[in-house]
């Protein structure tokens, strides 16, 4: 365990550093919407998902519905349940520990999951590294944003663009994924063309839902031309 700790250490330690602007932003704006460091390490700790924690800030502060919430948070995280596919005769194997493994289970995680090389001879300690490197990776989130909320507690300040670190965050990870060799543009004209206009239909406090919904939708119809697309070199 020990051995499986120290490597997990050094193999989460990216994330850490990755966790730090964006964990602190999403405390500072839970504190801003009125809602203090205990509930701010819940949802965190719960809900354990970024984008959909800093869309849940709008969610409280808006009185949204739980029905549009839960729609919005099973279509804006749904890749994750083809998270799991690639481990499952391995964890089956871990006991209770797998349905950790499960829960714990963000985009973070599982990069680490993917790139986990500890010792194969080594059957208990590769156990111990991924349960390692999926509690490390919801300590660092949890902790940070705790933090956040706490320095906005103790040391008022102006957050005003504090709530563009979501876009932000989103605007980056749409270009990385548009430079990728081999990724087609495609998806993100979908969902470009299905905001515009849902924006224009719903207005901007009702367009993201019926987005997201046409754009799933829009992906499926178009689910051919992308997969060519990305095989001859993500050009279309």
């Amino acid at each position: 365990m020990k051995k499986a700790f120290r490597y997990s250490l050094r193999h989460s330690l990216p994330i850490l550093i990755s966790f730090i602007p964006v964990g602190i932003a999403y405390g500072i704006l839970m504190q801003t919407a009125g809602l203090n460091w205990i509930w701010t390490g819940a949802c965190s700790l719960f809900i354990f998902a970024g984008s959909l924690q800093f869309l849940a800030v709008s969610f409280f502060a808006g009185g949204v519905s739980l029905v549009t919430v839960a729609v919005m948070a099973l279509l804006l995280n749904s890749r994750h349940i083809f998270y799991g596919i690639p481990f499952i005769e391995q964890w089956r194997r871990y006991g209770v520990w797998r349905l950790f493994l499960i829960f714990a289970l963000p985009d973070e995680a599982f990069s680490l999951h993917c790139s986990n090389r500890f010792d194969e001879d080594d059957a208990e300690g590769k156990k111990w590294s991924f349960v390692f490197d999926a509690l490390l990776i919801l300590i660092y989130w949890v902790a940070l944003s705790i933090l956040g909320a706490l320095v906005c507690s103790l040391i008022p300040f102006d957050t005003a663009g504090i709530d563009f670190a979501l876009t932000a965050l989103f605007i980056v990870i749409l270009i990385e994924q548009l430079k990728a060799p081999g990724k087609s543009a495609l998806p993100a004209l979908i969902a470009a063309v299905s905001s515009g206009i849902c924006l224009l239909c719903f207005g901007p406090s009702g367009f993201i839902l019926p987005s997201l919904m046409i754009t799933v939708l829009g992906l499926i119809v178009f689910r051919g031309p992308i997969s060519r697309a990305e095989k001859e070199g993500g050009h279309a």
